[in-house]
């Protein structure tokens, strides 16, 4: 009797398709891609940011290179002037990349769709950067060697924009602007601060205090750095969970990535000015002993303050992290009503 159409057994292999009515109502957070993995708040306007701090670096050393004497001095200004046109344009090509990602994160393209459109964006940031960079400095080979090393930065600024943790890529894009801003700002305070440290008349008490000023640059460099990043990750965690409860959060790799990002930055600015812009420095280092030894200090004390800055970055943001971690008493006297209950 169970068998006969009409009966209860009957209308039973119906009952497993109403569970896709409920599809439609998982697809809409995610569709805002405000707490996707693919989405940095904030893109919009990090982006106007950097790209008018890489206008003021291309203006500034444009103006530097104008006013000095042709040739001698102006290709050692050049040189002087290149780490920072290049870390503006690693910020520069990585913070548009974010802002162009985040619309695709809105519509839920693929993590490959995202990653080309981000090389396409730095791509477009590099080339309409030299191309502004020809058409209002010199026409020599210095110009191209700086055209040609910015265009390359912005290239690998979009390509790291472009990875799936698209809020640590955001993170440390602002935080290495905040701290390429400190580090101008910073300037007014070298020379109080040489004469705090004991620079005098003799030339071993000015490189003594002249290394100590550095230090302490490159320290308070990377505790901006790490605040920073710290900062962006809790208020795109906050938003994210605001709009979309169930986000997951980031772990503490994701804070140290983020705090240790600025300092990688600054090596990977290192790597590209020895590489892309090796001609330049050898015409500066050929100018005179001098500037030889000068160009090989300047270089030195580059890659020490990325590590600096890498090193107190990271330290300072999982400090900050861990500071949020409560004391876990609620969940502890679970695992032991289990395990005596077993």
């Amino acid at each position: 009797m169970s068998n006969q159409p009409g009966s209860s057994t009957a209308a039973e292999p119906d009952q497993p398709e109403a569970p896709p009515a409920v599809q439609p109502e998982q697809a809409g957070p995610v569709a805002e891609g405000t707490g996707a993995p693919g989405y940095a708040p904030g893109a919009a306007l990090l982006a106007l940011l950097s790209v008018g701090w890489l206008a003021a670096m291309l203006w500034s050393t444009r103006a530097a290179i104008s006013s000095a004497a042709a040739g001698v001095t102006a290709i050692s200004l050049s040189a002087y002037a290149l780490p920072g046109v290049i870390s503006a344009a690693l910020v520069t090509g990585a913070a548009v990349a974010l802002a162009v990602t985040n619309l695709l994160a809105r519509r839920r393209a693929g993590a490959t769709l995202r990653f080309l459109a981000a090389v396409g964006t730095g791509l477009l940031v590099g080339l309409a950067t030299a191309v502004a960079i020809n058409l209002t400095y010199a026409d020599n080979a210095t110009t191209n060697t700086i055209a040609g090393t910015t265009a390359a930065a912005a290239i690998i600024g979009g390509a790291a924009a472009g990875a799936r943790t698209s809020r640590v890529v955001g993170a440390v894009a602002a935080a290495a602007l905040a701290a390429l801003i400190f580090v101008v700002a910073f300037s007014r305070a070298r020379d109080p601060l040489s004469d705090l440290f004991g620079a005098g008349d003799t030339q071993e008490s000015v490189l003594t205090a002249a290394k100590w000023v550095s230090r302490t640059e490159s320290l308070l460099a990377g505790l901006v750095a790490g605040l920073v990043a710290f900062g962006y990750l809790t208020w795109a965690r906050r938003r994210a969970t605001r709009r979309e409860p169930a986000t997951p959060a980031l772990r503490w790799p994701a804070y140290l990535l983020a705090g240790a990002g600025p300092g990688l930055l600054l090596l990977l600015t290192e790597v590209i000015i020895r590489v892309g812009g090796r001609g330049l420095l050898d015409l500066a280092a050929a100018l005179s002993d001098a500037d030889a030894v000068a160009q090989t200090s300047l270089g030195t004390s580059r890659v020490d303050n990325g590590i600096w800055v890498l090193f107190v970055g990271a330290l300072t943001t999982l400090v900050a992290f861990g500071r949020t971690l409560g004391p876990r008493t609620d969940d502890e006297p679970e695992p032991v009503e289990e395990t005596a209950a077993l």
